[in-house]
């Protein structure tokens, strides 16, 4: 059974504890904008550097890594875990590449952790990848995911631009 909500508090707490910069990205990202697609993991990009800080508070629920992690549409040095049930996957900003759908190459991803929007999520406020940002992203892979999540987020935000919200 997935215990989002707990999961989410547990990592955001270590993240907060050790001053991690971080931001929640990925579909998690896509739900806080209105996507409704079924959440897979909860994905939140941090520094490189900062891995070896929280690695202790991490390590018992590490289930693969942290290493680098490449497959047809991305590379990155990343670790992913499970907290009672919810995957939690964290990965480095500072040397992730991308394949690029619609140029047909890879590219080196300009992640700038500053760069977020504070949302409040389970209660907390949290740093999340801007909207803007987050569509950019999700344009580049193209996945059929990433097209679910561009197309409801666009919706939400006609719906919320002509007052039906």
């Amino acid at each position: 059974m997935k215990r989002t909500k707990e999961a989410f508090a547990w990592i955001i707490a270590i993240l907060k504890n050790h001053k991690v910069p971080y931001r929640i990205s990925g579909g998690f990202a896509a739900r806080v904008y209105g996507s409704k697609r079924p959440l897979v993991d909860i994905d939140i990009e941090i520094p490189d550097r900062c891995f070896t800080d929280i690695l202790k508070d991490i390590k018992p629920y590490i289930r693969t890594g942290p290493k680098r992690f490449k497959d047809k549409e991305m590379d990155t040095f990343g670790v992913i875990m499970e907290y009672k049930g919810q995957r939690v996957e964290l990965s480095g900003t500072d040397t992730e590449k991308l394949f690029d759908a619609l140029a047909k190459k890879w590219i080196k991803s300009t992640i700038d952790i500053s760069k977020v929007t504070k949302k409040k999520v389970y209660g907390q406020v949290v740093s999340v990848i801007r909207k803007e940002d987050l569509l950019a992203y999700k344009r580049k892979l193209g996945r059929d995911v990433d097209v679910l999540d561009i197309k409801a987020i666009a919706k939400k935000c006609i719906v919320a631009s002509t007052g039906l919200l």
